[in-house]
């Protein structure tokens, strides 16, 4: 381009006549205020990578790569829609790939052969101010909370423009050379930063992470990501390093690593408390359970086991306590004004932020030495039995002053405690392995939701043998905190104490793992690594599945477990193997899958363990098919999601059944 051809480009474009447009050196073009191409000179044509003849009655906007279609859209509508000059800076197509970045100018004129309005676009000579063509790349980055290296390839040196506040400091000389920033890069990531910055691809690269050292600010996570470009038809090529500080996203990852790492810890060690919980024989053994564990499982700095003896306290501690601080407690009446006591005594949780709490809830208590603890420490009570039942005891945690434990907390130490007032009940009795069972099975077996927005769920249990009402065997249905209704059954191996301590260490695991996970896939997969690394010695089958009440739509997974039963109003059923893995707790690493159906309107599905359909003298295919026929006919007669589990429980216990059975019935209103 000669000095001529600047300076006509420079001048104001007023666009007399058509042979100005086509001599002018510069990329220009007359636009119809919609846009439409209406003549263009050979510079434009060719900036555009595209024959004259076949822009002409086009949209300028189309002519453009698809990044910048949106901009040259931007620029001819503002000149249009105002009597003012509007510009943009916007990349052509260059040659080599490498695309070239120009200052466009816009605005309204008359028609050189006509009176219409036409409007001019033409490229600036921005030769004499390059700076001004990177202003748009600082904003840019600066709004979306980046940073932008220039590097100059000749020159081997690198030019930071901007960007981020915070990353200002990573960079304490706007100019430098390469040598100098590599020094700063970490060993281990130089040779990727040089190979990123001298690649001979000219699409954006991806993000590539670096570790950066600053003098003051330590080692930072950098994410780069770079782009050739030329700036100007004349000017020169640079590659622009966008650069991401993820280094508090990094933290955050590592703290949410290190919560979900002890939120399984929490789960891990919440199964093996309720698991010895179940299995403590006697008054010793369960004081021994709770006083190694209470604490360390929900964080504490020290617990405290009281049990009622012929209406009086008998008190022990953890090595966190000394026995000396709770002394005066020992012996103590079950009337006299203490919050130990009025847990014991109402069955309500008591929780002590700290001595002024204390005195001002309990103006009247005895000055024990308990007392002292209150000025140090934040104290939460769970008593052993619910209200109305016979006063059994309670426990006592100790924390730093101040501290209220989170109501879920609180409400899974309340399950605890009431797991733990039942061993010692029943241990009382000297029945302790069938009364703790049964315990277990009121506990593992809960009351089915009495309202499920439109579905009918219905549940039946019948141990192998008399005496005994639990066994392997369990079920469980609840609402998921996105509406969805979870529901799942299984076995597992055996029919003792065992097996039901194994099996509210699976239930519980479920239960925990499915409020942080909404795909039964994944919370089987989470409970079978939980249970390969707990080496229970016992497996377990199960099926799980949630359903969406709003539309029927069904995930399901199965775990080794019998396959699931599909019951239709007409009077026919289904067999349905869901994907999965095998049994929980024998394979670590195993990665369970998901099936999606849909449950319809006035259908069924049953769940049942296998000593429904298996016995003596039936075999699994002949038990399915008994089972399916017996609620395909119960649909179909309109019978009760109860009424079926019960038909169904009757005819498995009909067959000499030697295993415990349990049957779970949803149907769809």
């Amino acid at each position: 381009m000669d000095e001529e051809d600047v300076l006509f480009c420079a001048r104001e474009p007023q666009m007399d006549a058509l042979d100005d447009l086509h001599r002018s050196a510069c990329p220009a073009a007359l636009l119809t205020p919609a846009s439409v191409v209406h003549d263009l000179n050979a510079a434009m044509a060719t900036a555009l990578d595209m024959p004259a003849d076949q822009c002409l009655g086009r949209d300028f906007g189309d002519l453009w790569p698809a990044s910048q279609r949106m901009a040259a859209e931007h620029l001819v509508a503002h000149a249009a829609g105002a009597d003012a000059v509007a510009m943009r800076e916007l990349e052509f197509p260059g040659r080599d790939g490498v695309p070239i970045a120009c200052l466009l100018e816009a605005q309204r004129v008359k028609d050189p052969v006509g009176d219409k309005q036409l409007i001019s676009v033409r490229v600036l000579d921005a030769r004499n101010d390059l700076a001004g063509l990177l202003i748009p790349f600082r904003l840019a980055t600066a709004a979306a909370g980046l940073g932008l290296w220039m590097y100059a390839p000749q020159k081997d040196r690198m030019e930071w423009l901007g960007g981020l506040p915070s990353l200002v400091a990573l960079i304490p000389d706007p100019t430098a050379p390469m040598s100098r920033v590599i020094s700063a890069v970490h060993p281990d990531d130089r040779e990727a930063f040089r190979q990123l910055l001298h690649s001979t691809s000219f699409q954006q690269s991806p993000w590539v992470r670096l570790r950066y050292h600053t003098p003051h600010g330590g080692w930072h996570r950098l994410a780069v990501q770079v782009r050739r470009l030329q700036l100007g038809f004349d000017g020169p090529e640079r590659i622009f390093v966008v650069v991401r500080d993820d280094t508090t996203q990094e933290k955050r990852k590592q703290q949410a690593q290190a919560a979900l790492t002890a939120e399984r810890q929490r789960a891990k060690d919440t199964a093996d408390f309720s698991s010895a919980l179940i299995t403590a024989a006697s008054e010793q053994e369960l004081q021994q359970v709770v006083l190694t564990r209470l604490a360390a499982t929900f964080g504490a700095s020290g617990a405290i086991l009281a049990v009622v003896e012929d209406s009086r306290l008998r008190i022990c501690t953890d090595a966190m306590v000394d026995v000396r601080e709770v002394g005066a407690l020992q012996g103590l009446r079950l009337d006299q004004p203490t919050p130990l006591t009025e847990a014991i005594r109402t069955g309500q949780p008591q929780f002590i932020t700290d001595r002024e709490d204390f005195i001002r809830r309990w103006p009247h208590a005895p000055r024990l030495r308990f007392l002292r603890l209150g000025s140090h420490y934040a104290i939460s009570i769970t008593p052993l039995s619910e209200p109305g039942d016979q006063p059994l005891g309670a426990w006592a945690m100790l924390y730093h002053r101040g501290y209220l434990s989170p109501l879920d907390e609180r409400t899974l130490v309340g399950t605890l405690a009431d797991l733990a007032g039942q061993a010692l009940k029943r241990i009382r009795l000297q029945q302790a392995h069938v009364e703790l069972a049964t315990a277990l099975q009121q506990t593992m077996l809960p009351a089915l939701p009495e309202h499920l927005p439109g579905l009918e769920v219905a549940a039946r249990y019948r141990p192998s043998r008399d005496g005994l009402d639990i066994g392997g065997d369990w079920y469980d249905a609840f609402m998921m905190p996105d509406g969805a209704i979870a529901l799942e059954i299984g076995d597992v191996q055996g029919h003792d104490v065992d097996a039901a301590a194994v099996m509210g260490q699976v239930r519980l695991s479920l239960r925990a793992i499915a409020a942080q996970e909404p795909d039964p896939g994944t919370v089987l997969t989470r409970t079978n690594e939980l249970l390969v690394t707990t080496a229970p010695a016992r497996f377990a089958s199960c099926t799980m599945l949630h359903i969406d009440p709003h539309d029927g739509q069904v995930t399901g997974t199965s775990a080794g477990h019998v396959p699931l039963l599909c019951a239709h109003s007409d009077g026919t059923h289904t067999v349905r193997e869901l994907p999965g893995g095998p049994v929980l707790g024998v394979l670590p690493g195993t990665e369970y899958r998901n099936e999606i159906f849909t449950l319809d309107d006035d259908s069924a599905l049953v769940m049942v363990t296998d000593g429904v359909v298996e016995g003596p003298r039936l075999t699994l295919e002949a038990g399915l098919e008994r089972a399916g026929t017996l609620a395909a006919q119960a649909v179909h007669d309109g019978l009760t999601a109860e009424e079926t589990a019960d038909r169904i429980l009757d005819a498995a216990v009909a067959v000499d059944h030697l295993d415990d059975v349990a049957v779970l019935v949803i149907r769809r209103t």
